[in-house]
């Protein structure tokens, strides 16, 4: 039973698992793809972590009233909690490898910013479930089950369902023009099969008609061969 377990431990220390997510947020809202590969514990819980920030920059999409400039601010500081802070006045390092300063960490300033610029406006009217799970199988090596977190109606999603309505438009009108020469050619062979048709019956008719022709020839062959045999038998009863 779920008694008692408000989340995964993930095996580290609090202050670990959140920067752990932390780190997790950025890189999916900074991802050119917008999805990222990790295990299917860490993903189940990196979901509900990114949909309360986005959930944020939802409602400021959505703020009505005279203090919206106020509430706006409140949201994006309630965000910026789900981030890491860009460290730009972070001290030099003293390390034995490099003396130089460490890059300020801007990436978590990045994702604020994407966030609330553009996939606030692009979820201003969906009531949660920005994100989906895709589970990948078992990674060779230690056996961790794998999953892709991703962010829906990402602009691959977009692209696919635009080129499936431009394929059902071009087969549809493909289909339209089949159909039309189809029925065309049902027509000129229609009309041909007619032609064709009557042409066999004037055949066949003049082939009845000659067959006729040739048995009232033989008819009247018969009938002369006769009365010549009747002439020849009378005459020579009169010889006689």
């Amino acid at each position: 039973m779920r008694h008692l377990k408000a989340h995964r431990k993930l095996g580290r220390t609090t202050e670990h698992r959140i920067s752990l997510l932390r780190n997790l947020a950025t890189s999916l809202i900074n991802s050119r793809e917008e999805r990222i590969i990790t295990t299917l514990p860490k993903a189940k819980e990196l979901r509900p972590f990114v949909e309360r920030v986005i959930t944020c920059a939802r409602r400021a999409q959505n703020l009505e009233g005279d203090d919206t400039a106020a509430q706006s601010v409140h949201l994006r500081r309630q965000a910026a909690s789900f981030f890491h802070a860009g460290n730009r006045q972070q001290a030099v390092s003293t390390g034995t490898r490099s003396t130089q300063g460490r890059a300020p960490r801007t990436a978590g300033v990045a994702a604020l910013k994407r966030l609330f610029d553009e996939l606030g406006e692009r979820y201003k009217d969906r009531p949660g479930g920005y994100t989906r799970i895709i589970k990948l199988g078992h990674r060779v090596g230690d056996n961790a089950e794998l999953a892709i977190i991703e962010l829906v109606d990402n602009p691959r999603e977009r692209a696919s369902v635009e080129s499936q309505k431009k394929r059902a438009k071009s087969s549809g009108k493909k289909t339209a023009k089949a159909s039309e020469s189809k029925a065309a050619e049902g027509g000129r062979r229609g009309g041909r099969k007619a032609d064709r048709t009557s042409e066999k019956e004037e055949t066949t008719k003049a082939r009845g008609k000659g067959e006729e022709k040739v048995e009232s020839g033989e008819a009247k062959s018969k009938g002369a061969s006769r009365s010549r045999k009747t002439e020849s038998t009378a005459e020579e009863k009169e010889t006689e």
